[in-house]
């Protein structure tokens, strides 16, 4: 008898869900391959040196602060634990990002790999972030640390920007607004097969360097405002704006029906992300939806139209700060990790 659509549907989900694991560990192990040639090197340099410095760590756990601080003058670090990082401007944006607020405001100690305009499908690429992600696994592990979490943001640069309008049917057409096909190859196919991938490689990094997977955090943004505002403005040279001129081309020009596009985007984008993540033991899936307004004082929450605020110019109303705080909510309740063995 000839298989049922049903079937064939399944079996096709299974072999892409193959293919995936096989990429994910052929990069990971590819990865780890140039890391071990790379100590190789290392230690021969190290060698050949008439001189080197040893620098032994001993890491300690408090879970209360001692009374009074040691008589002795003693060189320590003091953390809530060491962090490691893979993302786009939400974990890299200039002067104030989530990872800058983990750091100054919550006593984290971050190393990342994020960097600006990354969309997610470039990150687990041959060029992408995951070759120094390992080379950070190392330095931490180096000190006699293993890392409290790995923290992931991505997705928003394969949504956002030049091709945005591409998402959208024209407003004057009978299926005006989200184009279902093109958002459902964008984000529940392209963008969600590269979170699997992300995590299976970030997943077996960790194995090989701790022994372990360890707990990985990732989020999926908050709504939006499309008015047109980029960085620093968005003029001249400056990045943005990423959104209206998507909506401008499709003859979308009324502000609050806009707005409530996007939630629809960010929804079905953080819908995605959830269904990924409850894939994985490991994954804690952060929402992030209603952290920041997008109401009549979104702009107190929203640097331009993906960034949120990082200063204090708007008194308590600082929207990365806001993000870092769901952040450290999950991560202060994640258990000491126990320090790396050989």
């Amino acid at each position: 008898m000839p298989k049922s659509s049903k079937s064939r549907k399944s079996s096709a989900g299974k072999t892409a869900r193959s293919s995936v694991e096989v990429q994910a560990k052929q990069l990971a192990t590819e990865i780890m391959e140039r890391r071990e040639a790379a100590r190789a090197t290392r230690a021969a340099a190290l060698t050949r040196r008439k001189a080197s410095t040893v620098i032994r760590t001993e890491v300690t756990h408090r879970l209360k602060a001692i009374a009074a601080a040691p008589v002795a003058a003693t060189a320590a670090l003091t953390t809530a634990g060491y962090l490691v990082a893979v993302g786009d401007s939400w974990f890299a944006y200039p002067i104030h990002n989530v990872l800058t607020k983990l750091e100054d405001n919550f006593g984290y100690n971050v190393e990342s790999t994020a960097h600006n305009g990354d969309p997610i499908e470039y990150m687990v690429s041959h060029v992408g972030q995951l070759d120094k992600f390992a080379r950070l696994l190392d330095k931490i592990k180096a000190l006699g640390a293993t890392p409290q979490a790995v923290l992931i943001s991505g997705g928003g640069d394969d949504v956002a920007g030049a091709e945005f309008g591409m998402l959208i049917n024209n407003f004057d057409l009978s299926d005006s607004g989200w184009n279902q096909q093109v958002l459902a190859g964008v984000i529940d196919e392209r963008v969600a097969t590269a979170y699997r991938k992300m995590f299976l490689a970030v997943n077996q990094l960790c194995q090989n360097d701790f022994h372990q997977p360890l707990p990985i955090l990732v989020h999926g943004y908050d709504y939006p405002v499309p008015d047109g505002r980029g960085f620093l403005g968005g003029w001249g040279p400056f990045p943005g704006p990423w959104l209206k001129p998507g909506f401008d081309e499709k003859l979308f020009t009324n502000l609050q029906q806009n707005i409530g596009m996007m939630k629809t985007l960010i929804d079905r984008f953080n819908a995605m992300l959830q269904t990924v993540a409850k894939g994985f033991s490991n994954v804690n899936y952060i929402d992030l939806r209603g952290t920041l307004s997008n109401g009549a004082n979104y702009k107190a929450f929203w640097a331009n139209e993906l960034h949120p605020t990082g200063d204090t110019l708007f008194g308590d109303k600082d929207g990365f700060l806001a993000v870092a705080k769901r952040f450290d909510a999950v991560l202060s309740k994640l258990p000491v990790p126990p320090p790396p063995t050989p």
